[in-house]
């Protein structure tokens, strides 16, 4: 029974790498602060998007969305994790890079209302200063466990729908917020599809050959 046990523990261990993120996220707070210079890289389409706050709800769903896409892409695939994770990790240390040397802001509303939504909105303002916005970290690591769960061949139509809805959400409320710009997006999804690609290529095993075991098993 003993035995049994340590060896569903044991399959279970490359799960504590995810504990590398926290870690990273250190440098995140260190940097989370106005520099000599906070750039404004607001576009004429950022300024027609509208503040609407219950946004705010897919904004903070990301915390324990993250989490349980990375158990799930790990349960259904362990080659897809670990290219995801490091892929993970290597886009925060490449964020934390960006906002060192080039610091961004985005300027955020007044929110005087009543109301839980409103409370949450004052909240993450509260606990997130207005810097590290480009690129977006919320849309860096959305968009990639998106795209690792598209590697995992096995999920169902349904469970796919359901995480690109969720990722969608997740983009389009750093917008609505007013926590992020175009452009903070548009970089963290170009980050995300250079690492993706390099990490593929270094690592020595691929998603392509673990699917060509999975076909020849089969035969």
């Amino acid at each position: 029974m003993k035995l049994e046990l340590n060896s569903k523990l044991k399959k279970y261990r490359p799960l504590l790498w995810i504990l590398v993120i926290p870690l990273l996220n250190i440098c995140y707070g260190l940097l989370n602060h106005e520099g000599v210079r906070a750039n404004n890289l607001m576009t004429e389409l950022d300024a027609q998007i509208p503040f609407v706050p219950a946004f705010i709800i897919p904004y903070i769903l990301w915390y324990p969305f993250i989490i349980v896409m990375l158990v799930v892409i790990f349960l259904k695939s362990k080659n897809t994790y670990y290219r995801t994770l490091l892929t993970f990790c290597l886009g925060l240390i490449v964020s934390y890079i960006i906002y060192y040397f080039y610091q961004t802001t985005v300027p955020r509303p007044q929110v005087n209302d009543n109301g839980i939504i409103y409370s949450l909105v004052r909240f993450i303002y509260m606990t997130d200063q207005p810097f590290n916005c480009f690129p977006s970290i919320h849309v860096l690591t959305s968009y990639l466990v998106w795209k690792g769960s598209s590697n995992c061949r096995d999920l169902s139509f349904k469970s796919r729908s359901l995480i690109t809805l969720m990722m969608g959400a997740i983009v389009v409320s750093t917008l609505f917020v007013k926590q992020h710009y175009v452009l903070d997006i548009a970089g963290a999804i170009f980050i995300v599809e250079v690492l993706y690609y390099i990490v593929g290529k270094l690592l020595p095993f691929s998603i392509q050959a673990e699917h060509k075991a999975s076909v020849s098993s089969s035969l």
